[in-house]
């Protein structure tokens, strides 16, 4: 599948990991043009399950995404709605896109991820920042708004509300190694540590059966939303669903025949023969 003709990033594939480079001029800024992109990227991804990571990435030295483009901002209506009346923002149907793809996401921050920026940030499965390059913030609450592009619920569920409440009110800027506190990203990474980091994570993530990648993130993101009995049958739904569409079940037959799992230097060895393992397709 070709992924061309995008006008606020560029996209490479090289073995069954996207690399998604944001380069729009002269701050990455998310209008509509780059939610327009994301949309197409994402139409595409939905159903090439060759590509099985996604690693958003930015060229400019500086900034990862700038913020949402105030041009559209100012253009909200200033009347209150009802409850009946309210409908998902596109920046909202976007990264809810984002969340839902069926290949785990990596966001590799090492510039400015305020306000928008974040909140895409937010959406993708992981997050790595690098330390003395990323920064963050969420400014809405000073403009008179809030976040809305799942900087509220997202935030929320990303680390819990008091943090939550403390990153969106204080509307402050932090650090790579601030957000590893509060939890907003998985690990702040030195800046040259972090591109070996993700590109060995993205390539190892690579190795596994699509249908088992997103079985898993299926199964994870329920177990948010849904009580633990639902959310466990989540679990056994996906589980079924892996297994009918991987070499699952002749993976588990050839450990058991070659007595893989009572074997102590199999035991030692397991990330390893996870690789290996990745062999037995017939």
């Amino acid at each position: 599948m070709a992924y061309k003709n995008f006008t606020t990033f560029s996209v490479r594939i090289e073995s069954a990991v996207a690399w998604v480079t944001f380069d729009y001029p002269p701050v990455n800024i998310q209008g509509l043009p780059m939610l327009a992109d994301l949309n197409n990227l994402a139409q595409k991804l939905e159903v090439d399950n060759t590509v099985k990571v996604v690693v958003f990435q930015s060229a400019h030295p500086e900034i990862f995404v700038a913020h949402a483009d105030t041009n559209f901002l100012k253009d909200m209506s200033g009347k209150a709605v009802s409850r009946g009346e309210v409908r998902l923002l596109d920046l909202q149907v976007v990264l809810e896109r984002i969340s839902k793809l069926p290949q785990a996401t990596i966001a590799k921050i090492e510039g400015f991820a305020r306000g928008g920026g974040h909140e895409f940030a937010l959406a993708c499965d992981m997050r790595f920042a690098a330390r003395g390059k990323a920064r963050f913030m969420q400014m809405e609450v000073g403009m008179g708004i809030l976040p809305c592009g799942g900087g509220a619920s997202r935030m929320a569920r990303q680390v819990g509300l008091g943090r939550a409440l403390e990153i969106v009110l204080g509307a402050r800027d932090f650090d790579a190694d601030q957000a590893e506190a509060y939890g907003t990203i998985n690990r702040a990474l030195d800046a040259d540590e972090i591109g070996p980091f993700v590109e060995d994570l993205a390539n190892r993530i690579a190795r596994w059966p699509s249908e088992s990648i997103n079985a898993t993130k299926q199964a994870v993101y329920a177990s948010i939303d849904l009580p633990i009995e639902e959310a466990l049958r989540e679990e056994a739904y996906w589980l079924y669903q892996a297994t009918s569409q991987t070499p699952a079940l002749k993976r588990f037959k050839w450990a058991d025949e070659q007595g893989a799992q009572f074997d102590m230097d199999n035991q030692r060895a397991w990330p390893d023969m996870l690789v290996k393992i990745q062999e037995i397709n017939d």
